[in-house]
């Protein structure tokens, strides 16, 4: 009786198996309304120990692309075409929709690169109106508006939304801690400064970040070198007043 068990379970054992491993797939389907990619080879690269490893290509056809492969676990990836980089992707198990066009980049179709997606649009939803508001208080200046008035309305304006972005930035990384998008977007925020610096905002995000987060290899990095740099900050620092001291 025990034998009949055994031999009806491993069929369904063996078929369990197979359609996990069939599961664990990505798929990139790729659209492009942009004519100079037409014929040109597209890479997925993974940063390796600081290099950029190629792991999958495709040739944009009549304005498209595909790639598959195995998904045995979630990568940040980026998509390249030559040595340029164009956006990045996470690579994950299931059909990622790939659109490039002339004014915008978008990836959806599964979890992490639909939350991706939705951040960065925000982001540039954000950064457009701080440019807006740049280009009115020109407007508003050539239409004889006092330049004082204007300035300190728009600059209040501009710094509440600037902290709106720094606020929304830091809620992501926070809620992603735990996947690939929170490293990621951690390190796309810190590579905007000219080098690697301990700021307000980065000390809170890491007063609450888990032991993983921070064992993360870039972030690693960043936090060796930003504390360095902070330690030479602050002895340039002294070594001023002892000179403005002595005089």
């Amino acid at each position: 009786m025990n034998r009949i068990r055994v031999n009806t379970l491993c069929p369904l054992l063996l078929l369990a198996v197979f359609f996990a491993s069939c599961s664990s797939k990505y798929r990139v389907e790729g659209n492009s309304s942009v004519i100079n990619l037409d014929g040109k080879v597209l890479y997925l690269k993974m940063l390796q120990d600081g290099v950029w490893v190629p792991i999958d290509s495709a040739e944009v056809l009549h304005g498209t692309f595909k790639m598959k492969g195995p998904a045995d676990s979630v990568r940040m990836v980026t998509l390249y075409m030559n040595g340029e980089s164009i956006m990045p992707l996470v690579l994950e198990s299931g059909r990622i929709k790939v659109s490039i066009t002339p004014t915008s980049l978008e990836a959806q179709g599964t979890p992490l690169n639909d939350k991706l997606y939705k951040f960065i649009q925000k982001r540039n939803e954000l950064n457009l109106y701080i440019e807006e508001l740049e280009r009115k208080e020109a407007r508003m200046v050539l239409d004889g508006t006092n330049i004082d008035d204007i300035h300190d309305d728009l600059k209040q304006e501009s710094e509440q939304k600037l902290q709106e972005m720094d606020d929304y930035t830091k809620q992501f990384i926070t809620d992603n801690y735990e996947n690939v998008l929170g490293p990621s977007v951690f390190m796309m925020m810190c590579s905007t400064m000219p080098y690697p610096l301990m700021t307000p905002q980065i000390e809170d995000i890491m007063r609450t970040a888990p032991t993983a987060f921070k064992e993360d290899p870039l972030v690693k990095d960043f936090l060796t070198k930003a504390k360095e740099n902070m330690k030479l900050i602050e002895e340039h620092k002294r070594l001023q007043e002892n000179m403005a001291a002595n005089n």
